[in-house]
């Protein structure tokens, strides 16, 4: 990648977007960052999450809601930048029962917006967060990207997944490359507070009661942070567009559009408990808990096939479930004191 590359980052104070966007920062890259820093969880850890970017003279911050269009646009407009990573979505499945119009808004008329945008200004690539939730009642594991994705069980599901149609038809119409990333459970320091890993630490900490749905049968392919950033990062590389030309052309190659669509995750199943015995381990106490039954939208297990993303961007995560689980505890043993 040549130094000095334009990229708009948004949902930037989040987890995945904050540690995309340093990254990219390290690289030597002028970032900018939208975030609406908004109060579906703690700002307070949003901020502290923006305030490690703010220390490099390459970042550049709007507070701005993706739902609104001319605010977007300007943003846009402004920049020019050359690729978009967008991750500003409402996220969390057990949220969508109770709030769907935050979805519709931010998943849907976001989403739009932002592919307005890249289409305005031609950008080389956008690349967004989907999610493995879209593979919902599929019961056929590894979760494959030829396996169809048309039955979610949330609002959530459905819109990522519409996301991933709506960036299809945006490739075919305007010959612009997209390319969505299904993430699996990614978890890791500076973690988001409605997540299990999260939950369930600052609970055994405080010698509190977890609830186990689903009676801990649930498996999920948890993904370190790590992982997920050198994934992204790796299809910047590829994106530039003399190297499409000499190596990669494959990657934007569908009937119709320069359009692609792909799992990361790590490929290792994890039943539920067996992640509980990892925080107990790294905590250094035993969890105290008690079985509940299925939760409405969730999905009862998940499970990546990698293979496409691996060939074609020569990935292979690094990070077990044990150390990445050490590494989140020491993380919050240290910003909460």
């Amino acid at each position: 990648m040549f130094n000095k590359t334009t990229i708009i980052v948004t949902g930037v104070a989040g987890f995945i977007g904050m540690n995309v966007a340093k990254k990219l920062l390290d690289q030597g890259n002028i970032v900018v960052g939208i975030d609406n820093l908004n109060e579906y969880y703690d700002s307070s850890l949003k901020r502290a999450r923006l305030a490690q970017l703010l220390l490099n003279i390459n970042f550049h911050f709007y507070e701005a809601d993706i739902s609104h269009t001319e605010q977007i646009h300007n943003i846009f407009q402004t920049t020019k930048p050359e690729f978009v990573v967008h991750f500003a979505a409402q996220a969390g499945v057990r949220y969508s029962l109770e709030n769907p119009n935050s979805y519709v808004q931010s998943n849907l008329v976001g989403f739009a917006n932002i592919l307005e945008a890249c289409r305005d200004i031609k950008v080389n690539n956008l690349i967004y967060a989907s999610s493995s939730s879209v593979y919902g009642a599929n019961t056929a594991v590894p979760f494959s990207t030829d396996c169809h994705a048309d039955f979610p069980i949330s609002l959530y599901a459905a819109t990522k997944r519409s996301n991933e149609l709506m960036a299809h038809a945006y490739s075919h119409l305007y010959n612009f490359k997209t390319t969505g990333i299904r993430l699996f459970t990614v978890y890791g320091p500076w973690g988001r507070p409605d997540m299990a890993l999260f939950k369930f630490t600052k609970l055994i900490m405080g010698g509190n009661e977890i609830e186990i749905f689903n009676h801990g049968k649930h498996t999920r392919d948890f993904t370190y942070i790590d992982d997920v950033v050198d994934g992204f990062l790796s299809i910047i590389d590829c994106g530039d567009i003399h190297k499409l030309q000499d190596k990669n052309q494959k990657m934007f190659t569908s009937t119709v559009a320069p359009w692609r669509v792909y799992n990361l995750g790590s490929g290792v199943p994890v039943s539920l408990l067996e992640f509980i015995r990892c925080i107990e381990n790294a905590v250094g106490k035993k969890a105290k808990f008690r079985m509940v039954d299925y939760q409405a939208g969730d999905v009862e297990r998940t499970l990546a096939d990698i293979s496409d993303f691996a060939d074609e961007f020569n990935f292979k995560p690094k990070v077990l479930i044990k150390e990445g689980v050490n590494r989140f505890v020491e993380w919050y043993r240290d910003y909460y004191k």
